[in-house]
């Protein structure tokens, strides 16, 4: 944390709840995925923006579940963990005219959801819009699972605790190149197949909703990202099939992958047709995720796509709970998708 200078004074306020809804509500620019009412949220790196030139803030929160980072002028200046139920205001000694306030949820929710009821300020000032934007599917890799974990064994608490979605490789990438962007992904989810085989919906029955409830489906107004990373196959293929499961064989499981992510990409195209696809995947499992992603690829192309490319990664260390990328990782893959989308300039669209 840098330029503490900038802090005057930090406060968890016992102002009653009714209080939230102030007049002074500032305009507020979110990212991610959220639903009404204020902004309740579930998928993970979800935030929010606001600028103010006046020297006091105040956060209002419904959430007793999540942690959250707080940045003024794009330095870290607290982090705040399950809030509840209440306001924290924020004085700022920050020597700049107008102060840049970002709250990024960082931890994964699954089964609560969490909301933020805004900035409140007596002095707005404008925010600049960004043209960029990209998307991020996936699974605990993309979430950002026990990424700053110092170990890999750890308990559910330390998975939630150290994982920080901010400092994945999705939000690293968007940020370097100041796109909005969303990380659509669920740990432990898959294409076609859950990790080990457990029920659930897996990724692209999820995908449509802004919650996890099967039905508050999400509105894409003014999301047409210019790419589009998804990154799953390492829950459908990295464990052995159990008795009981749908798929008999390893081909049979292979098969229905192929064909329901090529079913998924297809949607997606339908709803975005001038995005570039960037389809990702480890060395993991023998190298069979990464031998049906190219299938999907080849047939995807066969079929007349033209804004698609695969982005295979490698030589990861796996630091973080159970095996999952570290942060070192997470800078890695970050580096080879920057590295490629630099090498394609043109998939910005000019923007």
């Amino acid at each position: 944390m840098t330029k503490a200078l900038w802090l005057a004074g930090w406060l968890l306020a016992g102002t009653s709840f009714a209080a939230i809804a102030s007049a002074d509500t500032l305009p507020l620019h979110s990212g991610g995925r959220t639903a009404a009412p204020a902004h309740t949220h579930q998928w993970p790196g979800v935030y929010f923006e606001t600028a103010t030139t006046s020297k006091s803030v105040t956060l209002s929160f419904d959430d007793s579940t999540n942690i959250y980072k707080l940045y003024l002028n794009g330095e870290v200046v607290k982090v705040i963990e399950k809030p509840g139920q209440t306001t924290v205001r924020f004085d700022s000694k920050s020597p700049k005219a107008v102060d840049v306030y970002r709250l990024e949820k960082i931890t994964e929710s699954q089964d609560q959801t969490g909301r933020f009821l805004g900035f409140s300020a007596d002095k707005p000032a404008a925010l600049t819009a960004r043209a960029r934007q990209v998307e991020f599917i996936g699974d605990s890799f993309t979430v950002g699972y026990g990424n700053t974990s110092p170990k890999r064994d750890c308990t559910n608490d330390e998975v939630w605790a150290t994982t920080d979605t901010s400092q994945a490789f999705g939000p690293l990438t968007a940020k370097h190149y100041e796109a909005d962007y969303q990380v659509n992904a669920f740990s432990g989810r898959g294409i076609v197949r859950n990790y080990n085989g457990f029920i659930g919906d897996p990724l692209p029955k999820l995908y449509p909703y802004s919650l996890f409830d099967g039905k508050t489906a999400y509105d894409a107004t003014g999301w047409q990202p210019q790419i589009i990373v998804i990154g799953l196959g390492t829950n459908d293929f990295s464990t052995a099939l159990n008795p009981g499961e749908k798929w008999t064989t390893r081909e049979a499981l292979q098969a229905d992958y192929r064909d329901t992510y090529v079913a998924f990409v297809k949607s997606l195209r339908a709803k975005n047709p001038q995005a570039q696809f960037i389809l990702m995947a480890s060395d993991g499992a023998n190298g069979e995720i990464r031998a049906q992603v190219s299938q999907v690829a080849k047939t995807l192309k066969d079929g007349g796509e033209t804004r698609l490319d695969t982005l295979f990664f490698d030589g990861l260390d796996f630091g973080g709970c159970h095996y999952h990328p570290s942060l070192a990782d997470d800078r890695k893959i970050a580096g080879l998708i920057q590295g490629w989308i630099d090498a394609h300039p043109g998939v910005w669209q000019g923007k």
